[in-house]
């Protein structure tokens, strides 16, 4: 399977934070079944939770959308680069009523169900998908795009900066490659739980960005880059780089689905990095896990979401 997002609409940067294994604050992206210390990801098995994120995820979406319509007026054609099942792509297709919209990922699995999403919603009239490997399977866009999104889907893909490149010639005159990546690591707990070691997610934290390393570093084709987006998108040809950062703010007590969601993210961190934690975190992790604990994630009131990501627009020349 590719390498790539697929609803990482949200991933963060590893395991559970939005690159894979737990927190994600949209999907993760990757290959295989992440269990162990390995970074390969079953994106299919992914695909309830990666739904169920990037809906969880919305209001910080349609806040980016927003922003974007701002600059891109009337687009024809938006491609959604690592859409996963979609939920980003059928966003679009709301946002941007006048505009046809493809699907691109590397998971047909995962484009099915967006598919049938599109077609739930109303929008399969105007809602193509594409399956192949990216950047390459670019080349089989009919039209150029007038604005490409690729939301936390390069980090999955091995040179960034020839995908990047990719990208931009994908791109009709006057179009905008906008690019979701960085931001801050998804909080649902407060530094103190009332049991164990206070800190807890800081701890995750690191081992969840030694993961991304690890991941970076096995992708083909991995090359080392600064990420410097501005940059590199200056370097792809664009022009006019701006960026924006929006916050996902949902406020303890948290509600039913982002109390799910908030499980099934620290589930995945504790199966991932289950024996590189201490004892003492994983006892943590198991309790907080337990629905009949008071003090689990499942019934205190101090549980929330709240998240940042970070969007990198540019615009390509019209010659």
């Amino acid at each position: 399977m590719a390498h790539h997002p697929h609803e990482s609409h949200g991933d963060q940067h590893a395991p559970g934070r939005g690159h894979a294994p737990g927190h994600t604050g949209g999907h993760g992206h990757g290959h295989g079944h992440g269990h162990g210390h390995g970074t390969d990801i079953d994106w299919a098995e992914m695909a309830p939770h990666l739904e169920a994120q990037a809906e969880l995820f919305t209001p910080l979406y349609e806040r980016a959308l927003v922003w974007l319509g701002k600059e891109v007026t009337e687009p024809g054609l938006i491609v959604d680069v690592g859409s996963g099942p979609g939920v980003v792509s059928c966003l679009f297709a709301e946002t941007f009523p006048g505009a046809r919209i493809t699907a691109v990922d590397g998971s047909a699995p995962l484009l099915e169900r967006a598919q049938q999403r599109a077609e739930r919603l109303g929008y399969g009239d105007r809602f193509d998908t594409l399956a192949g490997e990216l950047p390459d399977v670019l080349a089989e866009l009919d039209y150029p795009a007038d604005l490409l999104w690729a939301g936390r889907s390069l980090h999955h893909l091995g040179d960034q900066r020839a995908a990047l490149a990719a990208f931009a010639e994908r791109l009709a005159p006057g179009g905008t490659l906008a690019i979701m990546e960085g931001g801050l690591p998804a909080r649902f707990l407060p530094r103190d739980l009332g049991f164990g070691r206070p800190g807890l997610e800081a701890r995750l934290d690191a081992l969840q960005e030694e993961w991304f390393a690890r991941m970076r570093a096995e992708l083909p084709g991995s090359v080392e880059e600064t990420e410097d987006w501005a940059g590199l998108l200056g370097e792809a040809g664009l022009k006019h780089a701006r960026t924006r950062s929006f916050l996902l703010d949902l406020p303890a007590p948290a509600s039913d689905r982002a109390r799910a969601y908030i499980a099934a993210s620290l589930s995945r961190l504790r199966d991932v990095f289950g024996d590189t934690l201490g004892p003492d975190d994983r006892a943590m992790l198991d309790r907080l896990l337990d629905p009949q604990d008071e003090a689990g994630v499942h019934r205190r009131a101090d549980v929330f979401v709240l998240a940042a990501h970070t969007v990198h627009t540019a615009v390509k020349p019209v010659r």
